[in-house]
Parts: C-alpha cells; structure tokens; sequence
C-alpha cells in the first residue's frame, strides 16, 4: 500500500470518528456542603415521614428533587433537634417530621404547579377555601424557601408508642385538612387543629380559634423547639428554624439523597 493511500484512509478514519456520535457522559451529582448530615445519623429515634416524596401532598405528585424519603439538615440544626427530641421523649412524645432540607428544584416545581391553574387535585384536601390564583399574593408559594438553606424543617409530634398509618392511595376520597382529626387523612399526630400542610388561617400557630388540647399540643411543640433555638413561622404551626443559620444567604440544589452527602 502506498503512502498516499494510507495517508489517505488515515483522513477517512479521522473524518468517521468525528462524526459518529458519542455518548455524553451524566453529570455529577451536586453534593451538599460537609456541614449537611442525614438526620437519621444524628437521631435515629425521630420518626420521618418526608410527604414530597410520595404524592400525599399538595401537588398530588412525589415532588422533583426528593430522591429518597430522608431528612437532610445542617449539623447544627440536626443537633438541635435532637435535643429538642430528648425533651420530648420525657414527656412521653416523639418528633415526627415531615421535610427537611428542600433543594430549589422542588421549590420550582411548586412555582410552576401553582401556575397550572387548571390542576386541582389536591384542592379538597389542601386548599378547599383558598383560590389558587392567589397563592402567590397570600403568601402559601414564593420563589425561594427557607427550607433550601438546609436549617428549617417542618415537624409535630406523636405520642408513644406510635400507631401505625395506611399509606394514602391516589384516587381517594380527600377530606378537607380543617376537619376534625377523626374525619381527615389519618397521621398519628397528635391533634393540631389541622393537618400539615393546610392552606388555612387556621394553621397560625396561635389563631384564637385553636383552643382546648390542639392549642394545648401546638405550645408543647412550640416550647420544646424555642428552647433548643428554633424560631417558629408565624403562618404555619409546623414550620421552625434554627438560629443562627449557618447559611443564611445560600439557596442549595442537591437533591434529598444519600449520595449527596459527604463521606
């Protein structure tokens, strides 16, 4: 074979594999910051129910970014809520959360859902009363969340030892979260005047017409957590934060996943 026919079937070998298509490999997974810990690691006692993870919410879909049905918090505030359980545990109680850590692609996801006017599934259960042209305006979905900077976390608690309850199916009768807590979806909180996540005045920590044991049992949570540093959320009885954040100006973006922790 001459050289100008090598040289020659070198270019078209050149030329094929510039043109065949290669696979692109899958971006690394964004990994949370050292200070990030699973809160099971820290307190394995706290019961986890994380609801964006299945479709018992809102949305009435498990919610993008929620990869497995974990806590994730910062150390410090994981620390604190496990003194906060200490306390608890005396009282014959436990903890029970609900969302942790929240990345900003499910705070996204909630943005657009509360865009798709015509998606009402979730209504009858979460929002019965509330318009949902107006989510935005009475302050129910916002852009960024506290969640996101990996210190707040939504809770209540439950009294030990713990009933078991059945899983929501999709399709099911809803009841609306204001009812009283024998007639909605069945949690083995105790009574808190209203469900978690229920788009009402009535979930206001300290709304007056909460009273009797609810307000009774909305206090005891209060109590426990203020004395462990968390800060409570004016329009949500389930809502606190623990101060000082350590980061309180960055909105994360990993997902809720095992493997975006550090080793």
């Amino acid at each position: 074979m001459t050289a100008r026919v090598l040289v020659v079937c070198a270019a078209v070998l050149v030329a094929l594999s510039l043109a065949a298509p290669t696979a692109s490999a899958a971006p690394p997974v964004p990994k949370a910051p050292a200070d990030f810990v699973a809160l099971s690691d820290v307190d394995p006692t706290i019961i986890q129910e994380i609801r964006y993870f299945t479709p018992h919410n809102f949305t009435g879909d498990p919610v993008d970014g929620y990869r497995a049905p974990m806590c994730i918090l910062t150390r410090q505030a994981a620390e604190a809520l496990h003194r906060a359980q200490i306390g608890f545990l005396l009282q014959g109680l436990s903890l029970k959360v609900y969302d942790c850590y929240r990345p900003q692609r499910a705070v996204n996801a909630f943005v657009a859902w509360a865009k798709r006017l015509d998606d009402q599934r979730m209504k009858a259960e979460f929002y019965r009363d509330v318009d949902k042209a107006n989510l935005f305006r009475d302050g129910y979905i916002a852009e960024q969340s506290g969640h996101s900077r990996g210190s707040t976390m939504d809770l209540t608690l439950v009294r030990l030892p713990a009933r078991a309850t059945r899983p929501y199916v999709r399709g099911q009768e809803l009841v609306d979260c204001i009812a009283p807590q024998a007639q909605r979806f069945p949690d083995n909180s105790i009574d808190m005047g209203t469900g978690f996540d229920c788009f009402s005045t009535l979930s206001w920590p300290l709304d007056p017409r909460i009273q009797g044991e609810q307000l009774r049992n909305r206090v005891t949570l209060l109590n426990g957590m203020v004395q462990q540093g968390f800060v409570p959320y004016s329009y949500e009885w389930w809502h606190f934060t623990y101060k000082p954040e350590p980061f309180p100006d960055t909105y994360f973006d990993f997902p809720v996943s095992r493997s975006s922790l550090r080793r």
